[in-house]
């Protein structure tokens, strides 16, 4: 069977990688092109749960969204989420397997093999052209043996490479060239093209070091695509969480908007619930590293984690625990989701993921969180009860820990959660407390309005939201694909999907 699909590889991370992918994806699909993404093997934080009820890797997700079709499985076969500095959480086919360290993880990775390739061949035989997604570099070479994810994958799948280099940081000739240095030849020789990303200035200036480069290695550069600001959407990892807050970093402080600050935990994950935020121009979002910030702020938001316990720990040891304590007594607003939830609760019970037992919470919210040993992973839906009006939130749970719900203190009702033909109430509301198990639950223009408006309204301070995240979202893949459509071109593109 003849696969139509390629593999966009990276010099380093924060390349370009996803957005060059992205762009195609949806290039491609403008075209009238049935697209899929793919990534045999993710690391991130940052996930989504599909309608199945699957966890794949948040960047999957949003490609699929790119290419008008829906995530599923296949697309992210293997997601690593960190648990420590050298353990990872390890879900196959959107469900967790089992928390391995570093090595034990390379001893596995043979079996995981043949996994990775059945789910592309799959999506192969499905879809008119599937865009594959490398991980860091290829050019690690003491990571090439059972390869799930960049050359040696593609060297299997029998598809060609684009590698792209982030000439932002520098010395983007010498890591092209490096990566096909390094490499044997079996799996250089699958890297067909070359894209330069993120470049400022006169492309002629660098004309010569371009027919340098393909004069050495053989190997054309397709397209330079310029420094693009502020595009960035479902981003994975630390450079994406830095890259996000950086956005409202840039914006002059203003008084009279509702500040909110969220707190930097050493495990956060699905730190794209706060994407909807940052890019609302009517509020002040900051990324809290240290307590201090706590006291100029009038919602702080206690995020997700993959470590509940850990970052619950870290909370207390770096005072964030007290200065929350402080601000709540001054009349602030806290919220909490998914393990920030846990975290607000009187007491966590967890044997499942840091197998720490008992352990008390921050004693805010006077329930418990207790882990199971089966995790939850389903899209929900529920009515908000602020008081402000009926507003519809949607989202999506991913959790070992449950929370014990309140009578009459829930934040959503008549909860729905895929698969339940029962509704029930989610979350918590109380005052200035606020929290739910829900991710996402910013993306709804209305969800977001209301809640937003319910604690500036706590603050003393007005709310108006200008800001439609849905039509972000289509702008950003709209723009990805114009960039590489007119910096890289999609004739070139179809040469390497052979279509």
């Amino acid at each position: 069977m003849k696969r139509h699909a390629m593999l966009v590889a990276g010099t380093s991370s924060s390349a370009g990688k996803s957005m060059i992918a992205t762009g195609i994806a949806r290039a491609l699909s403008d075209a009238g092109l049935r697209v899929a993404p793919f990534k045999g093997q993710n690391m991130a934080l940052n996930s989504f749960v599909t309608g199945s009820g699957g966890e794949i890797g948040r960047a999957q997700a949003s490609q699929a969204m790119a290419a008008r079709v829906e995530p599923e499985v296949s697309m992210n076969p293997v997601l690593l989420k960190p648990t420590s500095h050298t353990s990872s959480s390890v879900v196959v086919m959107g469900r967790h397997s089992q928390e391995l360290g570093a090595m034990d993880y390379q001893s596995r990775k043979a079996e995981l093999v043949g996994v990775v390739d059945s789910a592309f061949d799959d999506l192969a035989s499905r879809f008119d052209a599937v865009i594959c997604e490398g991980a860091g570099s290829p050019a690690e070479i003491n990571l090439l043996e059972n390869d799930l994810v960049n050359l040696g994958f593609a060297a299997r799948s029998g598809i060609p490479a684009l590698l792209v280099g982030d000439i932002d940081r520098g010395g983007v000739f010498a890591s092209l060239y490096g990566t096909i240095a390094i490499l044997p030849d079996e799996l250089s020789k699958l890297i067909k093209a070359f894209a330069i990303n993120k470049f400022r200035g006169d492309r002629a200036l660098l004309q010569p070091g371009i027919d340098r480069l393909a004069d050495m290695t053989g190997v054309p550069v397709l397209g330079v695509v310029p420094f693009a600001s502020g595009l960035g959407s479902d981003a994975e990892d630390s450079l994406g969480l830095v890259e996000l807050f950086a956005i409202s970093d840039r914006r002059p402080p203003k008084s009279d908007l509702l500040r909110i600050g969220i707190v930097a935990l050493p495990y956060i994950s699905n730190f794209t619930d706060f994407e909807p935020l940052v890019y609302e121009e009517n509020l002040d979002v900051r990324l809290l590293a240290s307590p201090a910030g706590v006291h100029d702020c009038d919602l702080i938001v206690i995020p997700g984690t993959k470590a509940t316990v850990s970052d619950l720990a870290f909370l207390r040891a770096s005072g964030f625990a007290e200065a929350i304590r402080i601000h709540l007594e001054r009349g602030g607003s806290v919220m909490g989701i998914c393990g920030g939830y846990q975290m607000l609760t009187a007491e966590i019970y967890d044997t499942v993921e840091s197998g720490a037992g008992r352990v008390s919470g921050l004693g805010i919210i006077p329930s418990t969180a207790t882990f199971s040993a089966t995790k939850v992973l389903t899209q929900g839906a529920g009515t908000l009860g602020l008081g402000v009006g009926p507003a519809e939130a949607l989202g999506y749970q991913i959790h070992f820990g449950k929370v014990a719900s309140i009578q009459g203190k829930a934040l959503l009702d008549n909860f729905r959660a895929t698969g339940s033909h029962e509704a029930s109430s989610e979350g918590y509301l109380d005052g200035g407390v606020v929290a739910t198990t829900l991710h996402g639950i910013f993306d709804s223009d209305a969800a977001r309005a209301a809640l937003i408006g319910y604690f500036a309204e706590r603050a003393g301070k007005s709310f108006r939201s200008s800001f439609s995240f849905s039509v972000h979202r289509e702008q950003y893949f709209d723009r990805c694909a114009e960039l590489v459509t007119t910096h890289i071109g999609l004739d070139p593109i179809y040469r390497l999907l052979g279509l």
